[in-house]
């Protein structure tokens, strides 16, 4: 008869036959079984098991690196997800230290009220946010741009602006569409408003520029009023 034991680092093999004595197979059949029971209990890491520790030196969590910073990224389109990414990081940026926080936004837009949360948490959040517009800074990512008074919005050289009027599809009954384009047209006038306070035009102005795309360049934005300053180099940021 043979008994074989897994589970431990090499295998137990342990053989005996009816040759023994009685006595003699229990005590062995007695520690197998112990053996067994240690087998069970215990942890074993295989080679190339993926759950094992790997190397630390071989990755540098980059996030860890942006947190040590107090810096946020928004990068590509705005989103429910992006929102709550991004309002999470500044919410935990705030709680560990008042100091600055730095946000760099490259963006073509997207969901409105994504970017009135964004923007609203930038405002809401006891440490200063500087923001740098690099890439472009486009609808809704313009929204989240000018979350912070002009001397604190930054852009690279590159950067593109971009403001106009918000779209949206309706569908469904005649009176459901009526309600959302009357929504539509709100969310126009208050955007209209918030960067008509953000940039010190007038509002008709506004009004005039966003009825289209109205694309600037980082000199035409600040003349408009909508950048703060270019800068090419971190230690420009103030």
């Amino acid at each position: 008869m043979t008994l074989r034991v897994c589970g431990l680092p090499q295998y137990l093999l342990v053989m005996f036959d009816h040759s023994l004595p009685r006595g003699a197979v229990a005590n062995i059949r007695e520690h197998v079984i112990r053996m067994t029971d240690i087998c069970a209990s215990t942890s074993v890491r295989l080679e190339g098991d993926e759950d094992a520790p790997k190397n630390p030196d071989k990755s540098i969590p980059v996030d860890k690196h942006l947190f040590d910073a107090r810096t946020v990224l928004i990068t590509g389109p705005v989103t429910q997800e992006m929102a709550q990414e991004v309002c999470s990081r500044l919410l935990a940026l705030s709680q560990v230290s008042s100091d600055p926080i730095t946000v760099i936004v490259s963006s073509p837009g997207g969901h409105v009220e994504s970017g009135d949360m964004i923007h609203d948490m930038i405002k809401f959040i006891q440490p200063e946010v500087r923001i740098l517009g690099m890439g472009w800074v486009a609808s809704a990512g313009a929204l989240i741009y000018v979350s912070v008074p002009k001397e604190r919005r930054f852009c690279t050289k590159n950067t593109r602006f971009l403001l106009h009027q918000p779209s949206g599809g309706a569908g469904g009954m005649a009176t459901d569409i009526e309600i959302q384009a009357k929504e539509i047209l709100k969310m126009r006038d208050r955007l209209n408003q918030i960067f008509a306070d953000a940039t010190g035009q007038p509002i008709e102005r506004i009004e005039k520029d966003t009825d289209r795309d109205y694309w600037m360049s980082p000199e035409e934005g600040i003349e408009y009023g909508l950048v703060g300053k270019v800068i090419s180099n971190v230690s420009e940021l103030g």
